[in-house]
C-alpha cells in the first residue's frame, strides 16, 4: 500500500474514533452528573469512552503493519523514545512525589506520551530524509 494511501485510511479512522471518543465523553459525563447509578454502572459509564481509543490503537498499528520499512523505522524509534523518556519522567516524578510534590494523574501518561512520539516522530523523519 502506497505512504499516500495508508494515510488517508489512517487518518479517515483517526477522526472516526476521535469523533467517537468526544461523543462518549460528553454523553458519559452528562448522564454520571445528572442521574445517580449504582457503583457498577458508573464504572461502565465512565470507561464507555476508553472503548473508540482503542480504535484510536487500532488505526495507529495498521498504518505502521502497511508502512514501507523505512517508515516502520522511523516509527519504532519514535515510539520507543516517547515510551522511554515517558518512564524517565513519571519514575523521576515519583521521587519528587516522596518531598511533597502533588501526585501525578495517571489519566495524562497516555497523553504524554503520545505528545512525546509526535515531538519525537518529527526529529526522527528529519533525520532521515
Amino acid at each position: 500500500m502506497k505512504h499516500n494511501q495508508v494515510i488517508k485510511r489512517y487518518t479517515k479512522e483517526f477522526t472516526t474514533a476521535m469523533v467517537a471518543y468526544i461523543l462518549t465523553l460528553i454523553v458519559s459525563i452528562a448522564i454520571l452528573q445528572r442521574y445517580e447509578f449504582p457503583k457498577f454502572w458508573q464504572v461502565i459509564l465512565s470507561l464507555i469512552p476508553a472503548m473508540p481509543v482503542l480504535f484510536v490503537v487500532i488505526a495507529m498499528l495498521r498504518a505502521l503493519k502497511d508502512s514501507d520499512e523505512l517508515q516502520q523505522r522511523v516509527q519504532l524509534l519514535a515510539t520507543s523514545f516517547a515510551a522511554a523518556l515517558t518512564g524517565l519522567i513519571t519514575f523521576t516524578y515519583g521521587f519528587l512525589e516522596n518531598v511533597g510534590f502533588p501526585k501525578f494523574p495517571t489519566f495524562l501518561v497516555f497523553p504524554m506520551m503520545i505528545m512525546l512520539w509526535g515531538l519525537s516522530l518529527r526529529y526522527f523523519s528529519r533525520r532521515y530524509q
